[in-house]
């Protein structure tokens, strides 16, 4: 009888797509959450607990969920979500900030039990969401290129490495741009550790505080971002691949996760879209049943990055603002082009398309609520009179 091969249940590229998965999405967006986390007010020791207990959430979830279905489901931060914190939390106090943690991330878990947010998009045009999010990302690009007159040797090195590796290394722009960013820090001396030494610091829980301003004005806007554009797209990344993902049970157990350790950091548990595609690849195997092990063995690496918080903490408050401000924006160009594409691509919708982008990066606040809210809200009313009456 002829012999039959047997395939070994994990390989080498299984392993480099894991690990390559990890390390693009710390590396790319990890500066953002490390904003996120300075403007809810935590101390540079809760920031390290804070992306230790982030890192062990993202390990759970990704190997629990891949084994669990069989299938590649790799968890992640809502960069998005990241992104509109970092622009909404100044002025507030940690508990509020971890209330806003809370309050979303229950809404995720009901959204994932009921259907409810499959409902309320309905009502909400996904041109008005993703017009939302360009105002809030808006921030980040245009901070990128003024910090050219603040370093244009670093700023501008940095640019020009994104535009040359998005030409031939697209995967890889963003960690080749932090690499040569932190090359030219160290030849100006501007990378300047902290005297303390690094100490792995254990989270202690933080007391949620729960106001209706910030629940409204950031815990709201914050679930929408989060849903519409990282949970939607990692979905979709999973059927786009020939998968048959169960939504409501990934959806809640990712908030589930989040909602447990939200008083200890854990802002956000969500399912990864674009770095979830490395491990989806016709490179990682050739048999699409088996390409859950690499996502498995990347919630591997989530956990040693879990365990490396403090560490990952230190080195971000090392480098200087202009090199993460920089960072951070050139990762959510290509988010922000696609938000603009999405929200201006219906003739029809367009004019509150712009009224809810233009009210968002606006920064208006009214009643003490934040402008991703008011966004949105004029650009349903300006939707509810123009939309609707045009196809009446």
């Amino acid at each position: 009888m002829p012999e039959v091969a047997v395939q070994p249940r994990f390989t080498l590229p299984m392993l480099v797509s894991g690990f390559v998965a990890v390390l693009v999405g710390y590396s790319s967006t990890g500066a953002i959450v490390y904003q996120a986390f300075q403007a809810a007010g935590a101390s540079p020791g809760q920031i390290g607990g804070w992306l230790a207990v982030l890192g062990i959430a993202l390990g759970i979830a990704s190997l629990g969920l891949s084994l669990r279905y069989r299938m590649p489901v790799l968890a992640a931060w809502s960069t998005p979500g990241a992104a509109l914190l970092a622009t909404s939390f100044h002025g507030i106090s940690i508990n509020q900030a971890v209330g806003v943690f809370v309050f979303a991330n229950l809404l995720i878990v009901l959204s994932g039990v009921t259907g409810l947010f499959a409902r309320l998009m309905n009502y909400i045009p996904g041109s008005l969401a993703a017009a939302m999010l360009a105002g809030i990302l808006l921030r980040f690009g245009l901070q990128t290129f003024a910090d050219l007159q603040t370093n244009f040797v670093l700023c501008g090195s940095m640019c020009l490495t994104w535009l040359l590796a998005r030409r031939w290394l697209a995967r890889y722009a963003i960690l080749l741009t932090l690499l040569i960013g932190v090359a030219v820090a160290l030849a100006q001396r501007a990378i300047h550790f902290p005297p303390q030494p690094i100490m792995l610091v254990l989270p202690q829980p933080v007391m949620p505080h729960f106001t209706l301003t910030t629940l409204i004005g950031i815990g709201l806007p914050y679930f929408l971002v989060t849903m519409a554009s990282q949970n939607a797209p990692g979905i979709a990344t999973l059927q786009a691949h020939g998968y048959r993902p169960p939504v409501s049970a990934l959806i809640g157990w990712t908030g589930f996760i989040a909602l447990l350790l939200a008083p200890f950091g854990g802002f956000s548990v969500c399912v990864a879209a674009i770095t979830a595609a490395i491990c989806m690849s016709d490179e990682v195997d050739a048999d699409p049943q088996r390409r859950w092990r690499a996502a498995a063995l990347a919630g591997l690496f989530y956990l040693l990055a879990g365990a490396s918080g403090a560490l990952i903490a230190v080195l971000f408050s090392a480098l200087p603002a202009v090199l993460i401000q920089a960072l951070a924006g050139l990762a959510l160009l290509a988010t922000l082009g696609g938000s603009l594409q999405r929200a201006l691509e219906q003739p029809a919708e367009r004019d509150s398309a712009l009224i809810t982008f233009l009210m968002t990066a606006s920064g208006v606040s009214l009643l003490g609520i934040g402008p991703a809210f008011w966004g949105l809200v004029g650009g349903v009313i300006a939707h509810l009179l123009l939309v609707r009456k045009r196809a009446s």
